[in-house]
């Protein structure tokens, strides 16, 4: 969800010692934080950005349009509104993000890992927006994610540090062009119907699998959280992810997932130098038709519609049983505003426009790929169904059914994706680390990172 990459992408973090408590939020309307504050007190009436010129600093994520693409509405709409942009690659974004929220916060961030953010009060407590605004009223998922409890953990409750400008998904975009030379009419059912399309395509001198493994961010998780959600319950992984006490990420079910994973390194199924391509490479190489399949994100829907209209499904990871419950790495797009933001009560009126304006909602879909957050009856631009994007916001319907929502495995702690996922990630591909080291290592550097915190 990562990018995410998604789904997301991290260094280690400068954590700025302030105390254990939960970051304290000024309440709409004001310019600071309150010191010991748990939360902002509700307000009768929302915040605005008002008449008079303001500009907003933000900090975006490299490659991504969806952001600017509204932004530049907002400020249509907004013409006092003006936006200061600074954009880095997400793992840059990981690793800077202490540092940026202590010493020049921006007002609004797409956000790496939160909890750390959170123990150490860098980010502004949203409930008195919540309050003003209504975000309370909506699904309740919608916001479980960006819910922590005092001192950052556990997630999944607690007061809201966080909102998505979507509720993005990741599973499997394929070549239509390349999938009717092997002969498959309709997406692999199962994880064995799955299997057998990859032999197929490597058979006929096809890559089976376009992915990206290299640098800090370890794309091959994208494939393996899928394979987890096809071995077992979703629920255990969320646990992890959440830092509930006990949980672990070595169980029976996950190293069937790794041992899996594996296999398809083994047997050729990703590309030879999978461990040196990034991002945007495994993106070109996948418009441009050089591999079947490809793991990411319906935040690339709308790119791909225009890149390769009509010549492009989607699909979610198939189970290990024929209708068995299907599950998907599936997170907002998660923007916070910093606790030293100097026009938070603005940025608080973007996350507001971009969930319920009409055309902001247009531009999350058309843009995005995803669907947008917002309450339940809020408007739902329609989608032409020979379009990918359509197959997207399809399947995020069958994971809502199938309560079967994760968080990306490499948002369980700040410093988990690029320290540990991505290294071991990258052995395994080198044939220098095996499943069942794989997940013990992770979950010992889990342990020592929730430790350290």
């Amino acid at each position: 969800m990562a990018r995410r990459v998604r789904p997301g992408r991290a260094g280690a973090a400068l954590v700025i010692a302030m105390g254990t408590l939960a970051a304290a939020c000024a309440a709409p309307g004001s310019d600071s934080p309150r010191p010991a504050a748990t939360s902002a007190a509700p307000q009768s009436a929302a915040p605005t950005c008002g008449t008079a010129p303001i500009t907003l600093n933000a900090y975006f994520e490299t490659g991504f349009p969806l952001p600017k693409a509204l932004t530049t509405e907002f400020t249509k709409q907004h013409p006092n509104v003006t936006w200061n942009i600074r954009e880095d690659q997400f793992a840059v974004i990981t690793q800077n993000a202490p540092r940026v929220l202590a010493d020049n916060p921006p007002d609004l961030m797409r956000l790496p890992q939160v909890s750390e953010l959170v123990k150490d009060d860098l980010l502004k407590n949203l409930d008195g927006y919540a309050t003003a605004f209504g975000w309370d009223t909506w699904p309740a998922s919608q916001l479980e994610q960006l819910r922590l409890g005092p001192g950052g953990r556990p997630r999944g409750e607690g007061s809201l540090y966080a909102l998505g400008l979507n509720m993005s998904m990741t599973g499997l975009f394929y070549n239509k062009k390349l999938a009717a030379q092997i002969g498959m009419s309709t997406p692999p059912a199962t994880l064995a119907e799955l299997d057998q399309a990859l032999k197929k395509a490597k058979d006929a001198g096809i890559t089976p699998i376009v992915q990206f493994n290299g640098g800090a961010t370890g794309g091959l998780a994208f494939p393996l959280q899928n394979l987890m959600a096809s071995y077992g319950p979703a629920a255990p992984i969320n646990d992890w992810i959440y830092q509930k006490p006990g949980a672990t990420i070595d169980t029976p079910s996950n190293l069937q997932a790794v041992q899996h994973l594996e296999r398809w390194i083994k047997a050729g199924y990703f590309q030879k130098d999978v461990n040196a391509v990034d991002y945007a490479t495994m993106m070109s190489r996948f418009i441009d038709g050089q591999g079947l399949f490809m793991f990411n994100g319906d935040w690339e829907s709308g790119n791909l519609d225009k890149q390769m209209a009509g010549d492009v499904g989607f699909t979610l990871m198939p189970p290990a049983e024929e209708g068995g419950k299907r599950a998907a790495m599936s997170a907002p797009l998660t923007f916070g505003i910093a606790a030293g933001a100097k026009n938070a009560d603005c940025a608080a009126f973007f996350l507001n426009w971009v969930a319920t304006d009409k055309r902001a909602r247009d531009i999350g879909v058309e843009v995005g790929g995803s669907r947008p957050m917002g309450p339940a009856d809020a408007y739902m631009p329609a989608v032409s169904e020979d379009k990918v994007t359509a197959a997207t916001l399809a399947a995020g319907a069958d994971i809502a059914e199938d309560d079967g929502a994760m968080d990306f495995i490499a948002n369980a702690t700040g410093a988990i994706y690029a320290k540990s996922w991505t290294p071991n990630l990258q052995k395994l591909v080198a044939g220098q680390q095996t499943p069942q080291d794989l997940l013990k290592t992770v979950q010992a550097d889990y342990a020592g990172q929730l430790e350290g915190n």
